[in-house]
């Protein structure tokens, strides 16, 4: 097939673009070099061009005689502050639109989209007396208190996290999920006014080689290898239990070839798929990973600060990515983080 891959020169869309051409398509690759994602001196790779997704009069030739779009461009983190919103819904959410006006112009009917775990909000919760519920936001007093579990509105007991599946419902909590959240809408309505066919991909902690190093919009594994190397211990808020589900950028790049493939082979309609790795860790056992592999003299500090607005616990079902798309991802990531204790950082 031949692929436009938007986001091509990203952390991950540069995996992406490698899975692509090893499997024989022919891709064409595009980016904007934010530089919040690929800092103030970075060069395009051979055989991607500097285009603006929201530049409709630049998109519209490059789709000539695609096949597929892969979507990967975006404004990543989840926001330093609400001075970020028009970016965010610039170049995540106008720059959708266009793509797909300029998709459907073209007679394009297949799009993967990066989306992301965000789009869930706080997760899900089970209370072991009421069952499944929906929590409130943690308080203010609670968090100062040093209570950071989640606890059930009818009785006060603490929640437990449970799996998170692509039917639960959408409810952001920042500019990024915001952004997500409505790419994912948009890319749905298109696919019911046009025909067209959508995976709408929801990435976990994506970690591995490349990723963004010292930006506010870095990820918690490459702010915990920065500190590292600058021989100061990682700072973990909260207690540390938070928990998460880590996946190797290789393991991303697999399920985006394995949506294309669905996508090739048939697969119609809109589907949203949970792209993780199955095995759920601690934000805490992340840190100690890490420095582990580095110096095992060197420990975590737990804080006990917060940040307004974090999630506690968001986990996800892996279950509907094998069985629809046959993805299962191959990188355990307690192995996974000993190698991106020394992988390189962008």
């Amino acid at each position: 097939m031949r692929v436009l891959l938007t986001g091509a020169a990203g952390f991950i869309g540069s995996r992406v673009a490698v899975a692509l051409r090893a499997a024989g398509h022919d891709v064409v690759g595009v980016d904007l070099l934010l530089p919040a994602a690929h800092g103030p001196n970075s060069l395009l790779p051979k055989g991607c061009q500097l285009v603006d997704v929201r530049d409709a009069e630049a998109l519209a030739p490059l789709l000539d005689g695609v096949d597929l779009v892969c979507h990967q461009a975006a404004m990543v983190g989840a926001g330093v502050n609400a001075a970020d919103a028009p970016a965010y819904g610039g170049h995540n959410d106008l720059a959708t639109t266009v793509l797909l006006a300029q998709m459907f112009a073209a007679g394009v009917r297949r799009l993967v989209l990066a989306s992301s775990m965000v789009v869930y909000g706080q997760g899900r919760y089970r209370c072991p007396e009421h069952g499944s519920i929906d929590p409130l936001p943690r308080s203010r007093a609670d968090l100062d208190a040093g209570i950071f579990e989640h606890r059930c509105p009818l009785g006060g007991e603490e929640l437990r996290w449970q799996l998170v599946n692509e039917d639960a419902a959408l409810r952001p909590r920042s500019l990024y999920a915001a952004s997500k959240t409505a790419q994912e809408h948009y890319a749905l309505a298109w696919s019911e006014s046009t025909g067209g066919s959508v995976v709408a991909l929801r990435y976990h902690n994506v970690y591995g080689p490349g990723m963004p190093r010292d930006t506010p919009y870095s990820g918690v594994a490459a702010i915990f290898r920065s500190s590292l190397e600058k021989g100061d211990p990682p700072r973990v808020f909260e207690d540390g239990g938070q928990m998460r589900d880590f996946v190797h950028v290789d393991d991303v790049a697999a399920a985006n070839l394995a949506a294309a493939g669905f996508l090739a082979d048939g697969g119609s309609g809109f589907t949203a798929v949970n792209v993780c790795s199955g095995r759920p860790i601690s934000i805490l056992e992340v840190a100690g990973a890490l420095c582990e592999a580095r110096d095992g003299s060197v420990r975590p500090v737990v804080t006990g600060q917060y940040r307004s607005g974090d999630v506690r616990h968001i986990v996800a079902d892996p279950g509907r990515a094998a069985a629809v798309l046959g993805f299962r991802a191959a990188v355990d990531p307690r192995a996974g983080l000993r190698e991106f204790a020394f992988a390189p950082l962008r």
